[in-house]
């Protein structure tokens, strides 16, 4: 009994490679990603479209997955916090072991009742190839560290604010213009 869904977006049927090494299979497939792939700043929206194109390669220890996922990321600029869209296009390559292989590693992706679920490893694609501070331009000014003023908008914007350990001589420059005077 296998856990994989045949029905699911991701989720591949190898049937018709059989175990002959050199055989060779090429799929486009184009799913709506079933929940966010990313993380909270910038993400490929649940619902959004995943377009793939695989070529599955019969090997001796399993099936080789070669590919590509594009797909449209949104989120929020890093610096002004304004919303921003970015294309996503990521090659990829996994092997998909037999479960009765000898030397399968632990943490190795396998191959369920000729069924191979390419879900996770298009996620992981996905989210490294994401920027951990996503720009909406290269030279985004930012938010002012005073009021929160987007600079973009005005990049001259500026605050007089006097360091408060000099406020003391301050009082005492007043008083000797007043003494002067």
């Amino acid at each position: 009994m296998t856990s994989l869904d045949p029905r699911a977006a991701l989720v591949l049927d190898t049937h018709e490679l059989g175990r002959r090494a050199g055989a060779m299979l090429e799929r486009t497939v184009s799913v709506e990603a079933e929940e966010d792939f990313g993380t909270e700043v910038i993400a490929v929206p649940a619902g959004a479209r995943l377009e793939l194109a695989v070529r599955l390669e019969s090997v001796i220890e399993g099936v080789l997955v070669t590919g590509d996922v594009t797909a449209t990321a949104s989120g929020e600029c890093a610096r002004c916090l304004s919303g921003l869209t970015a294309p996503v296009h990521v090659d990829f390559q996994e092997l998909f072991e037999y479960p009765d292989a000898d030397n399968a590693a632990e943490d190795s992706l396998l191959i369920e009742d000729d069924l191979i679920n390419l879900e996770p490893v298009v996620r992981d694609v996905i989210v490294l190839s994401l920027p951990l501070a996503p720009l909406c331009s290269e030279d985004c000014l930012g938010l002012c560290p005073e009021c929160g003023f987007e600079l973009n908008t005005d990049p001259h914007h500026h605050h007089d604010i006097v360091d408060a350990r000099w406020k003391a001589l301050e009082g005492l420059l007043e008083r000797g213009d007043s003494q002067e005077g």
